[in-house]
């Protein structure tokens, strides 16, 4: 990760968010190519067309079987996430969404839910708004920027979230937070074997 943190190649950024895509379905976790390309794919489009922008039960649903397959699997937290009513889950995402680019409103509006912490919360804002949030994932935020050992905590992730705009902003036109996470997850991926 270190290596490509610190390359200004653009050629090398853009081989590493290339092979995205390949490094998911290299990972070997049941559902989690299905459930990366619903994720990337659908997902955003599903959010911004309705008015207001949200998410429903069954999507946050997914979004958290989604992080859990790109990364540790919590099975309470699934539970939890569960039983939240689904007026509860299109009302607090509306209002995170709505409170866009605020560096954490989003997140501790989403916090209101049972069972969504800070990376949950995050793959929710980083669908809905990729221009400004990113997906906090722990193999992206432990070397990216020299952030030191993950804390999930928001103060945490308002730093991580900063870097990768800034290096977003450093690759230059069509490049978003998300790009920049996808591409960094895939290198660690891509150079270990196994990102999971």
């Amino acid at each position: 990760m270190r290596d490509l943190w610190s390359s200004t190649d653009h050629a090398t950024w853009r081989d590493a968010l290339a092979a995205y895509e390949d490094v998911v379905a290299a990972q070997g976790v049941a559902a989690l190519a299905d459930l990366d390309r619903w994720y990337r794919t659908e997902l955003p489009g599903l959010i911004v067309a309705r008015d207001p922008a949200h998410v429903t039960l069954p999507e946050m649903i997914r979004v958290t079987e989604w992080k859990m397959a790109r990364g540790v699997w919590r099975a309470p937290n699934l539970v939890l996430v569960r039983g939240n009513p689904p007026s509860d889950v299109e009302r607090w995402s509306f209002q995170a969404i709505a409170a866009a680019p605020h560096p954490k409103a989003p997140l501790l509006t989403l916090a209101q839910l049972a069972g969504v912490g800070p990376a949950t919360a995050s793959a929710v804002v980083a669908a809905a708004r990729p221009d400004v949030y990113p997906f906090f994932d722990e193999l992206v935020a432990a070397p990216a920027a020299g952030l030191g050992p993950v804390k999930w905590t928001i103060g945490y992730y308002i730093k991580y979230s900063d870097a990768l705009r800034a290096r977003a902003r450093s690759l230059g036109k069509g490049w978003t937070p998300v790009d920049v996470e996808r591409a960094l997850w895939s290198f660690v991926g891509g150079k270990t074997g196994a990102a999971h």
